[in-house]
């Protein structure tokens, strides 16, 4: 069966919830990406759209492979990184998806449904949002319009989002370079579903093992290994194969790496779950952080100031990343870099929206006294206190240039550079990791002439600042914040124990995968 002119819902509900972070609320999204159905495919027609890069490639490449399909837009509600989202307004997200879709069904026949996810959010009440939105939709359309879905590799999967999703499409990527290619996979296999009338099977196995966020990149190490081994399984009957590391700082039942397998057998499925399952456990030994105390990274830091002669280098705030709920604005490496008297530094992005009021009411080439955190409540945060100057504003709007926001639009709100002494701290409104280096060149700093440069991000930044700093001249600082890997220092209260590597092995013998047969006998 040809469907000329499918007609499909699409849209987006992404957050990252990290328990001990505040709450995600409306507003946070509005500052963020928050796009009514109405306003959705202007914005996925544009040149830089605003919209999550799953849900940006899914459109372009049903616009290429199926240039008659009719989009039937949905609201788009996305964030980062935050903390738990605000019960009323995920509420609110839901019921707009439903009456989006319960109106589509009763102008006609509704051939299928695309969301861009993340997977790993919580709310202030419900412990698995992600579930209870796929349930939502599922209820919405019922068993014979195909659901399929992109979803974040540090997602927290439930049974319930792989029950009541036909096809999940994990990024392979960290950092997640691979969005948009996610989101046109998602597009050629809810268009084999529509063509041929079937739908995958899914197999699910979840691991009690959460790796620390520093051990999960993919370009090498254990994380990239068994992503390449998974994706050495996909062909013939197998059509997907995603391996979830999950958030480690979400505190949730959810908690642990899944494999999620969409086959067109279910014998298939549950095979090849079963095999990636086993080959990951027994390789968990491997995820060990290697992180440099503050106080090696301020002598590294003094060093490369002194010394010209000596490689410049790039430290990571990993515990402070916005990019995993963090606020984006710990002062102890500042605190340290400054007391030690660092020069040739340019620290970015701080998140403090009342000293970049200050510098823009001063006005450039001003001299101002600034507290960093005079309003921030938040104990991990701490104060810092100096006389800088304000060497460069910007009004916060940027086009990625590399990286994960490559090509996408951002707004930062009102920014500023600030000297301290030997160091530039770029200060932002909205919270935002670092994960783009025109964060800093639009606010005047030529990153190749830094001796060092500090970045409050875990990983998305490898994938943008690699052009200035390979991997050997990457620094990552053990210093306190709301994201940090250390996970003996986190105040775990719901995840499921016994858990790797908080608790010793404990004899743990990877079961049978959870099957989920096809929907397509009961459409």
């Amino acid at each position: 069966m040809t469907v000329v002119s499918p007609r499909i819902a699409l849209g987006s509900f992404m957050l990252e919830s990290n328990a001990h972070a505040p709450v995600a609320t409306r507003e946070e999204f509005a500052q963020n990406v928050l796009i009514a159905p109405q306003d959705l495919l202007a914005d996925l027609r544009g040149a830089h759209p605003r919209s999550p890069g799953c849900l940006a490639g899914f459109f372009d490449e049903m616009q290429r492979i199926a240039p008659a399909w009719r989009p039937v837009p949905m609201i788009v509600a996305a964030v980062g990184a935050s903390g738990p989202v605000d019960q009323p307004f995920f509420s609110e997200v839901v019921a707009s998806l439903v009456d989006s879709l319960e109106a589509a069904l009763a102008a006609g026949p509704l051939d299928g449904v695309f969301l861009s996810l993340h997977g790993a959010a919580i709310a202030t009440v419900e412990a698995d949002p992600d579930g209870a939105l796929l349930a939502a939709v599922r209820r919405a359309v019922a068993d014979r319009v195909p659901v399929v879905a992109t979803l974040d590799l540090h997602g927290n999967v439930s049974a319930a989002m792989v029950g009541h999703a036909d096809y999940l499409a994990a990024y392979l990527t960290n950092p997640h370079v691979d969005t948009h290619e996610r989101g046109a996979e998602c597009a050629r296999s809810l268009l084999r579903m529509i063509g041929n009338g079937t739908r995958p099977h899914r197999a699910f196995v979840k691991l009690p093992f959460i790796p620390p966020s520093v051990t999960q990149n993919t370009k090498s190490g254990p994380y990239g290994d068994i992503i390449a081994f998974g994706q050495t399984r996909v062909g013939g009957d197998v059509e997907n194969v995603s391996i979830l590391s999950g958030f480690t700082l979400g505190d949730t039942p959810k908690a642990g790496m899944s494999i999620v397998v969409s086959a067109a057998t279910a014998d298939a499925a549950r095979r090849t779950a079963h095999e990636v399952a086993m080959r990951a456990w027994a390789d968990r030994a491997r995820y060990v952080p290697r992180l440099t105390s503050l106080e090696d990274a301020t002598r590294m830091a003094v060093a490369a100031g002194r010394d010209p002669g000596l490689p410049a280098l790039l430290f990571a705030d990993v515990a402070d990343n916005a990019g995993g709920g963090g606020r984006a604005n710990t002062v102890w490496i500042l605190e340290a870099f400054h007391r030690a008297g660092v020069a040739g530094c340019t620290l970015g992005v701080f998140y403090d929206p009342s000293v970049a009021a200050q510098a823009h009411a001063a006005g450039a080439g001003a001299t101002l006294c600034v507290r960093f955190n005079a309003e921030e409540t938040h104990p991990l945060s701490g104060k810092f206190d100096a006389e800088g100057k304000v060497m460069q504003l910007h009004n916060g709007d940027f086009v990625g240039r590399r990286g994960i926001a490559a090509g996408h639009a951002i707004a930062l709100g009102p920014c500023a550079r600030l000297r301290f002494d030997g160091i530039d701290v770029i200060v932002v409104s909205v919270r935002q990791q670092a994960k783009d280096p025109v964060f800093f060149e639009g606010l005047g700093v030529d990153i190749a002439a830094q001796r060092s440069v500090v970045v409050k991000s875990r990983g998305h930044f490898r994938a943008a600042f690699d052009e200035f700093f390979p991997d050997e001249r990457i620094v990552e600082v053990d210093a306190p914040g709301l994201t940090t890997p250390v996970l003996k220092n986190v105040p775990y209260r719901h995840i499921p124990r016994p858990l790797y590597p908080l608790d010793d092995d404990w004899g743990y013998v990877v079961g049978e995968p959870q099957v989920f047969p096809s929907r397509s006998d009961r459409g």
